[in-house]
């Protein structure tokens, strides 16, 4: 990154006029008492008092550095459980001696409590310094590097001088996915004519474009979007509408009432992400629903730019306290088509979530629960899946994200 300057603050400290009233009364000492003793206490006070205000001009108000992080830029996406080698370099002006430099970075996720790393270097003879840090793993959100603070004192460390050094970056860090190479029973849980073909017949496309998506390496010289490439700069591909296939809708339930812990609500995140791999792999419609305070977050079935849209959001998703999921799922105006699959990811279970379940059902949509087990004892897991199945719901228990290809692979 650039280097960047700090900009100059002066302030006068308490400190500071209390060492001017110091000197003041040593004039009047030697003014009005006289002698070798009173002139020789102002002569030291005057050479203190000059040392420590000059050290307000020692450039550290003034000091340019730039903040570099491997693998990231502006706008980077990282993955869950990444740890950053940080490198400040502080370049600081003048000549006036500084004996040590303590550096503060502030790290600060949207929503979060801010992580603050700090550290301590000697100038070299050309006034430079470098600290270097790692962060521990990141978990899914917005990240935000906005100044890094340089402090210092003098060598009595009676006054501290600070400048800050403006270097903003900001990142996100992606929910943690899991491959699923397969799901076994995913053509059976389609209704309507398209039980046989929903698997078979999601490669085919129309000629209709619906948007605009990132070049895939091997896409043909056809498919490539020239007036996006040229106003982006980057390779873009046409996207084109499929052919009328049944619609996959993901719905998350965030309300709070039903997570244990945070680590339950981020394995529902994982899900829900790990899914919509899944159906983009399978060239799938995925729609995503999100339950909680305020109106239900919703984006309707469809290709590329509204996977990228659901990830943004999976990315800032937050738990909340209000909202009720089993009513978003008797809303038949957010639901896709008959013949689609709507896939609950709750932790929830009870009456009225099969009775929502089965609502689908009888309105020729297909039900699934991704039912994120707390950790209660089989019999109890037993009893759930068991009420699920005997009412025509697909239960899926799962208490680890590893657990999920089994899960799918294996017999629903």
């Amino acid at each position: 990154m650039p280097m960047q300057r700090a900009p100059k603050t002066i302030r006068w400290s308490a400190k500071a006029w209390g060492l001017v009233l110091c000197l003041i009364s040593c004039a009047f000492y030697v003014a009005f008492q006289g002698g070798k003793t009173s002139l020789m206490l102002l002569i030291i006070i005057s050479c203190l008092t000059v040392y420590l205000l000059l050290g307000r001009w020692s450039g550290i108000a003034s000091a340019k550095g730039e903040r570099q992080i491997s693998g990231v830029t502006g706008d980077s996406q990282l993955q869950t459980g990444s740890a950053l080698k940080v490198d400040i370099r502080v370049d600081i002006p003048g000549v006036w001696p500084i004996p040590y430099v303590t550096v503060k970075d502030r790290l600060t996720k949207i929503g979060g409590e801010p992580q603050v790393y700090e550290g301590t270097f000697v100038p070299d003879w050309r006034r430079r310094g470098e600290l270097t840090y790692v962060t521990p793993p990141l978990r899914r959100g917005l990240y935000r590097y906005e100044t890094v603070e340089c402090v210092t004192q003098d060598i009595f460390g009676l006054f501290e001088h600070s400048g800050s050094i403006s270097i903003p970056l900001s990142f996100s860090v992606l929910p943690r996915t899991i491959y699923i190479p397969e799901w076994r029973q995913l053509h059976h849980l389609f209704k309507g004519s398209f039980q046989q073909s929903s698997v078979n017949g999601m490669n085919r496309e129309t000629t209709q474009i619906n948007g605009v998506r990132e070049y895939i390496y091997g896409d043909r010289m056809s498919r490539i979007h020239w007036n996006a490439t040229a106003r982006t700069g980057q390779w873009k591909s046409k996207e084109f509408e499929r052919e009328s296939l049944p619609k996959l809708m993901l719905v998350l339930d965030r309300q709070t009432n039903g997570y244990r812990n945070e680590e339950q609500f981020e394995l529902a995140v994982s899900v829900a992400a790990s899914l919509i791999q899944f159906a983009a792999s399978r060239n799938l419609a995925c729609g995503f629903m999100a339950v909680g305070g305020g109106r239900p977050y919703i984006e309707t079935p469809g290709g590329y730019e509204t996977r990228k849209r659901i990830e943004k959001f999976l990315i800032e998703v937050q738990p909340d306290p209000n909202g009720d999921p089993t009513l978003a799922l008797q809303d038949r105006s957010r639901l896709p088509a008959a013949g689609g699959l709507v896939v609950m990811i709750s932790p929830r279970r009870s009456d009225r979530m099969i009775r929502s379940l089965k609502w689908l059902n009888m309105n020729g949509m297909s039900a699934c629960h991704m039912w994120i087990d707390n950790g209660e004892n089989g019999i109890a897991k037993e009893d759930w899946t068991r009420a699920l199945r005997s009412s025509g719901i697909a239960a899926y228990p799962i208490q680890r994200l590893e657990e999920l290809p089994a899960v799918l692979g294996g017999s629903a």
